[in-house]
């Protein structure tokens, strides 16, 4: 079963971090990856901009409202995910608590995957991550 691994903490938090903390964290989860990437359970990684490049699309009206920003005012925001193969929700949620060590703070949510369309993601260069 493939499940995403959608990744929260307080964007003003992540976002002050130094360059050098930021590098440490992203070291800790790089040998996470390295694990399940040897295991062939790892799938795309994204980390999200911050919300402040975020667009809307509010279509409860007609034609649809577009707004800057995100939708929902809230503590944490959805920062990243992953897509991981997992035989259980017991090993996502070791492989979660894994990430969590290497990264501590926020909140990891765990949902089961039902792909749509299951082909390649497009490749696109990354800006500013």
């Amino acid at each position: 079963m493939l499940y995403a691994i959608l990744c929260y903490h307080r964007e003003d938090v992540v976002g002050s971090w130094t360059k050098e903390e930021d590098d440490a964290v992203m070291a800790k989860l790089s040998v996470v990856h390295e694990k399940l990437a040897r295991e062939g359970r790892l799938g795309p990684v994204a980390r999200l901009l911050p919300t402040t490049a975020a667009t809307t699309l509010r279509k409860d009206s007609d034609p649809p409202l577009v707004i800057d920003g995100p939708f929902a005012e809230t503590k944490e925001q959805l920062l990243g995910f992953y897509l991981v193969e997992g035989e259980t929700l017991e090993q996502v949620l070791d492989t979660a608590r894994e990430l969590g060590r290497a990264n501590p703070g926020g909140s990891y949510e765990i949902r089961p995957v039902g792909l749509y369309h299951p082909a390649p993601a497009p490749t696109a260069t990354a800006t500013g991550a």
